[in-house]
């Protein structure tokens, strides 16, 4: 309970954020704390299925966590970008949010079939770019064990569409 606690303290709120009536919360305060940065990342890593052969960050902020987790666990990290960011060949997924639409891509060597992948990023809301993620990597063979967040806004229910892939949805801290 430690953690959460040292994560709640830390974490800002920003009103009114990216627009009116919405509470923002901003890990990035976290960031400037290095022992609590490595406490999340351990926390994280020891969270990931044994199986589990890869973790792919969501941009941007899911790579802040998920790179120096999958390090301290010796797995592969994937890169989840927005459309044009990537320097190779992509396989790319266009999917619908509550204000308009965006495109995700990984490169097309990230995975093989029969890999095991967790999907990482900062903050779980409604899920739609969680479940663009693993119907992306699941189009290239592989297998989702697992998501991994820091912060679960648990009252937009994001939860429940990502159950879908897998039951195994962690996160260090609910709201």
């Amino acid at each position: 309970m430690e953690l959460q606690k040292r994560i709640n303290q830390t974490i800002r709120d920003v009103v009114d954020f990216p627009k009116k009536g919405i509470v923002f919360k901003d890990i990035t305060p976290i960031l400037k704390d290095a022992k609590l940065s490595k406490d999340i990342c351990s926390d994280l890593a020891n969270g990931f299925p044994k199986e589990v052969t890869h973790v792919a960050g969501i941009e941007s902020r899911g790579f802040l966590f998920g790179f120096p987790a999958s390090m301290e666990r010796n797995i592969s990290f994937i890169l989840i970008r927005k459309k044009g960011k990537l320097p190779y060949k992509t396989a790319s997924l266009k999917y619908d949010l509550e204000y308009g639409s965006a495109e995700i891509e990984m490169h097309i060597d990230a995975v093989k079939e029969g890999d095991k992948v967790i999907i990482h990023d900062d903050l779980l809301a409604t899920g739609g770019t969680a479940v663009a993620a693993a119907r992306l990597i699941k189009q290239q063979g592989t297998e989702i064990v697992g998501f991994s967040f820091i912060v679960e806004l648990s009252f937009l229910e994001g939860r429940k569409l990502l159950e879908e892939f897998s039951e195994n949805i962690n996160s260090i801290i609910k709201f």
